[in-house]
Parts: C-alpha cells; sequence; structure tokens
C-alpha cells in the first residue's frame, strides 16, 4: 500500500496515477504549447548531449559540459532569453525519443538531420560540419579512395549519417554495420574488415583511447551538417534558434568556437556553406 495525501492508495493504483500523469505532461507539451515562451518563463533549458564525443561534447577535468557542442548551446540559450542551462547526459541512440517524451527541451549534439528523424522531430538550420574519411589499418594498403573499396568490408556505426552515405555511395562494397562503436573499430584494428567509414574526430578519438593502428586514407569524402533537434511543431522555439544561429555565423561566433575547439584550420561557417550551396 502507498499513501497519498494520507490515504491508503495501493501500489498499483499509484503508479498508474503516476504515469497518467506523465503521459499527461507529455501531451500537454505536444499540444498547443509554446516551448519558448514556457523556457522563457522558467529561465532555465535542459539540453542533451553526449558528454562523451570529444571535441564537440566532453567533460572537462572539473568534470563539467565543455567542448564545441557546448559552448554553442551555452551561447544560444543566452540569445534566445534562457539565463541558465542545464546539460543531460544521454546516449546517442536515445535522443530522438528522449525529446519524444520531454526528458529534456533540445539536443545540441552535432546531429544530422536525416529523413527518419525529421518524421518524430525538428530540426534547425546546420551549425556543426563533420568530416567523414575513410580510416584503415596501418597495414593495409591499396586504399586511397571511393573506387578503391570496391569488393571491400566496410564498417560504420548502425543508424548514423555515415551508415546513410556508406549504403548510397559504396554498392559494391560489403557494409558491415555495427551497434557498438568499440568492436567496430576493434575490427578494423585487426583486419577482419577493411575500412572504416567515420568522421576525423571520431575516428581519431578511437586511436588515441585505444592505440589502434590505423590512419585516414584519402581525402574528405563528404561533409555531414549537425543541426539541433527540438520538439516537433514548436515554430517559435525553431525561429528563435535558427535566428541565433545565423546571426553566430554572421558576428564570427562559430568561426571562433570552432577555431577554438576544432583547430585553427576548421572552416566551419565555409564548410556548411559549401554544403548548403551544393544542396540547394
Amino acid at each position: 500500500m502507498n499513501r497519498m495525501h494520507g490515504i491508503a492508495v495501493p501500489f498499483g493504483r499509484a503508479c498508474a496515477v503516476f504515469l497518467c500523469a506523465a503521459f499527461l505532461c507529455v501531451a500537454a507539451r505536444a499540444q498547443g504549447d509554446d516551448a519558448l515562451a514556457r523556457l522563457r518563463q522558467k529561465g532555465e533549458i535542459s539540453i542533451a548531449n553526449t558528454q562523451a564525443s570529444p571535441p564537440w561534447s566532453l567533460l572537462d577535468e572539473s568534470n563539467q559540459p565543455a567542448g564545441y557542442d557546448v559552448d554553442v548551446a551555452r551561447e544560444i540559450a543566452k540569445r534566445i532569453g534562457v539565463p541558465k542551462v542545464t546539460f543531460v547526459a544521454d546516449s546517442f541512440s536515445n535522443f530522438v525519443d528522449g525529446l519524444r517524451t520531454a526528458k529534456y527541451d533540445i539536443v545540441v549534439n552535432s546531429m544530422a538531420a536525416t529523413a527518419e528523424r525529421k518524421k518524430i522531430v525538428d530540426f534547425s538550420v546546420p551549425y556543426a560540419p563533420q568530416e567523414f574519411r575513410i580510416w584503415v589499418n596501418d597495414k593495409t594498403s591499396g586504399i586511397n579512395q571511393v573506387a578503391d573499396l570496391a569488393g571491400r568490408k566496410v564498417g560504420v556505426e548502425a543508424g548514423t549519417s555515415n551508415e546513410v552515405w556508406a549504403r548510397a555511395h559504396l554498392p559494391n562494397s560489403t557494409i558491415l554495420s555495427y551497434d557498438n562503436g568499440g568492436f567496430l573499430y576493434n575490427d578494423l584494428g585487426t583486419g577482419r574488415i577493411d575500412a572504416v567509414i567515420e568522421s576525423h574526430f571520431a575516428g581519431l578519438k578511437e586511436k588515441e583511447i585505444n592505440h589502434l593502428p590505423i590512419h585516414e586514407a584519402g581525402p574528405v569524402l563528404t561533409i555531414s551538417l549537425g543541426c539541433i533537434a527540438l520538439p516537433k511543431n514548436q515554430p517559435a522555439l525553431e525561429n528563435a534558434i535558427n535566428g541565433a544561429i545565423a546571426d553566430m555565423s554572421k558576428d564570427g561566433t562559430l568561426e571562433r568556437l570552432g577555431h577554438k575547439w576544432l583547430g585553427s584550420n576548421y572552416d566551419v561557417v565555409g564548410d556548411i556553406q559549401k554544403v548548403t550551396q551544393k544542396t540547394n
């Protein structure tokens, strides 16, 4: 038995009441809720990221969120009129469901606005370009461009934009999807697969942390544009975020943060413009 306001209530009924209240809360947000007005009134926004994807999102020496995505998130919150930011660590695979169930308000984790994701959540304009490359074992020779991957086993992380790209552009390769990035790079390091399609920073992280005998081969394959994910049907919030990103692009903030976290040669605004011009 559980007690609510001094009345004995069966445990099962108490759970049902709690779940019903939670459902109604989520439903209220989905129907007619003005998220921007609510967040401004509250003065706080909860923002999800992995905190495990340097240099985009990580924990610093003081165990506090840091990185390009984190700095961008804080700046956008300030510009849309929400002074306090609370970061919520979650895994990449949970982000869409987390937004759908109101676990957090937005996701700032350089997510690509894929067609499947756009069925469930909305996205801002891009703010983060990621360069994708071919990663190979140090003992591998003869792979320097896309054509060299014909007849080869190519690994990708399941559900990612690099898997989408690989399946669309490597028809003569055997594409192997991995749910676990650690297994993916372990197989590359031991020679079970011939190559991995991955972003520059993700591959570099695996190489350095796990001391793997791997390296990048050939030029940049494609540039994936990362966007902010937010709940469906929130035009005021989406417009405010898009306006903040546009202003940050014009006044040099995105470029400055890119140089700080991604390197002095990383052209954030230029790369975004290159990709958007090709797709328009």
